[in-house]
């Protein structure tokens, strides 16, 4: 296994460690949660600042929801699609939310403008704009029908899904979000 292999498996086995338990995570648990003696993450990780890092790296980074959403099928109905992505795309905030949130309330990450591990503004932009051109190429099949251009409908689902528990609607399932969004005249014709 490469180090960088390595580290990925540490890193996996971590987060949901790490969402538990914030900073307060050792890295006994960590090794014990890889199946690795503890020395192996020293190996790789310099100290447990630097794993912690590694852990908020994986948790923001975008590609495992741009993933979920580039497979899902195309050929499936628009409202199946977007009720997956809209799936997938909760799976990855409460992941996020869940490592962020626990090493902000033990102390290791600070508020918005800390220096500390956290994701930086031009990240979430990057991060976005992948999951943005994710969710529109969803709308592609149906470009004709649209009222709007796939790119605008991506960023409106996208505000619409992220706003949510803002507006008190955090009990909606995606199905229903989905339902919604697309009575909003989003679809000629319907």
């Amino acid at each position: 296994m490469s180090a960088e292999e390595r580290r990925a498996m540490i890193v996996a086995a971590a987060i949901p460690l790490v969402a538990e338990y914030g900073a307060a995570v050792t890295t006994k648990q960590v090794a014990r949660a890889a199946g690795i003696g503890e020395a192996t993450i020293f190996r790789v990780f310099a100290d447990k600042d630097e794993l912690l890092g590694a852990c908020v790296a994986e948790a923001v980074a975008p590609e495992h929801a741009v993933r979920e959403i580039a497979s899902i099928p195309i050929d499936q109905p628009l409202e199946q699609r977007l009720a997956d992505a809209a799936e997938a795309l909760s799976a990855h905030l409460e992941r996020m939310g869940a490592v962020l949130g626990s090493l902000h309330a033990s102390g290791h990450l600070r508020g918005p403008r800390g220096d500390q591990d956290g994701p930086r503004n031009d990240d979430r932009a990057e991060s976005m704009r992948q999951i943005r051109e994710a969710v529109a190429e969803l709308f592609e099949p149906e470009r004709q029908s649209l009222r709007l251009p796939p790119p605008k409908l991506a960023a409106v689902f996208l505000g619409v899904l992220f706003a949510r528990p803002r507006m008190g609607a955090e009990s909606l399932e995606p199905a229903e979000l989905v339902d919604l969004f697309l009575r909003g005249a989003v679809v000629e014709g319907e």
